[in-house]
């Protein structure tokens, strides 16, 4: 239900275009997201009608008077009657306050269990009208120490805007990114072009380019059991969920929503 309704209303559409060396499972469906996955996320909260805050950096989470206190990097302490935490696991582990008795050492085993693959994405952006001649929308490179997944994003989700620039979009292999993780990444960024090139020699030169470091990539290992959620606190509720409570797909994350939904109705 949960794809027929981002399919109705254009958020989701299936794949269609050609994904060379794409491991296809029986039975499984691919979509794409054609204003990028962020639009998946942007329309939940639009239904939700949540008043959301963006960059807040939570840095400690403690009890007072019956109600949980989150203190932020910048700007003065909030006070919550119920605390949802889905940040990656380790992120949790980070932070300071009561919290950190409060997990109990049970808990704590388990999160400290949850391990994520690491890797670099590159993103290279090129002028309106610019050609890139490949016959393939995206493609899994399955020989090379350091690129993964190339995709031509405006290809891969099947839109055309002749104002619009293409832009090409690739991903390291998980031993790259483990290995480079602390690294300079302007130099990272140079190693990654160099196997490009030799890849897909065709390439034009980009009008910008950006690297970004993704440290939790996706989840490798996650809480035994896969419960979906895990509750730190019952009065006030303090509670985590995400992909490291299940697995790092749309289908996973759904499925840790809905258990995290039932966990906190009681609450409301």
């Amino acid at each position: 239900s949960f794809y027929e309704e981002l399919v109705t209303h254009g958020i989701l559409k299936p794949l269609t275009a050609p994904v060379e060396g794409m491991v296809v499972r029986e039975g499984s469906r691919n979509y794409v997201a054609p204003q990028g996955i962020s639009s998946v996320v942007k329309y939940y909260l639009q239904q939700s009608g949540a008043d959301v805050s963006y960059e807040q950096h939570v840095t400690h989470i403690s009890l007072r008077d019956g109600r949980w206190e989150v203190s932020r990097r910048a700007g003065p302490p909030e006070q919550f009657d119920v605390v949802i935490l889905t940040m990656p696991v380790p992120q949790i582990l980070q932070l300071q306050g009561d919290i950190v008795n409060i997990i109990n050492e049970s808990q704590k085993q388990q999160l400290e269990s949850v391990s994520y693959s690491s890797r670099y994405a590159l993103g290279l952006f090129y002028e309106a009208g610019t050609g890139i001649g490949v016959p393939w929308a995206a493609q899994y490179i399955s020989d090379n120490p350091c690129i993964r997944f190339i995709s031509i994003d405006n290809k891969k989700r099947n839109i055309e805007y002749p104002e619009m620039g293409p832009s090409v979009v690739v991903h390291t292999t998980v031993t790259f990114g483990s290995e480079h993780l602390d690294s300079d990444p302007a130099e990272v960024q140079q190693i990654i072009l160099s196997h490009l090139q030799r890849i897909v020699p065709s390439l034009p030169k980009p009008s910008s380019i950006k690297c970004q470091r993704w440290r939790y990539s996706q989840v490798t290992r996650a809480v035994p059991n896969c419960p979906g959620q895990m509750i730190l606190h019952t009065q006030p509720l303090l509670i985590c969920g995400g992909d490291g409570f299940t697995r790092s797909n749309f289908d996973g994350c759904i499925e840790s929503a809905m258990s995290l939904a039932e966990a906190v109705k009681p609450h409301l």
